[in-house]
């Protein structure tokens, strides 16, 4: 069985607080997601949000044009190294 990636520092709030700027709910995200040809439900936006699930480069892609989000920065923002040392 091949080895999992494991998130070192999670962008989950940043992923929330994000997709709450948009006015948009799981839901609503998932099904664009899914109309861009990604296989994801709301439950696996749950989990990014949570930081239990790792996010595929393609998705985070795909969300920042959904979020309509300018730069990459907007997903780490607030986030150091230092918080990868306490997890």
């Amino acid at each position: 069985m091949p080895d999992r990636l494991k998130q070192d520092i999670s962008i989950g709030g940043n992923l929330r607080r994000l997709r709450d700027a948009s006015g948009l709910s799981q839901e609503k995200v998932a099904a664009r997601l899914q109309v861009m040809g990604f296989s994801v439900s709301r439950e696996m936006i749950s989990q990014m949000e949570l930081g239990h699930y790792s996010i595929r480069i393609s998705i985070l892609l795909a969300m920042k044009e959904i979020y309509n989000v300018s730069s990459f920065d907007e997903f780490f923002s607030g986030l150091s190294l230092e918080e990868q040392e306490t997890l």
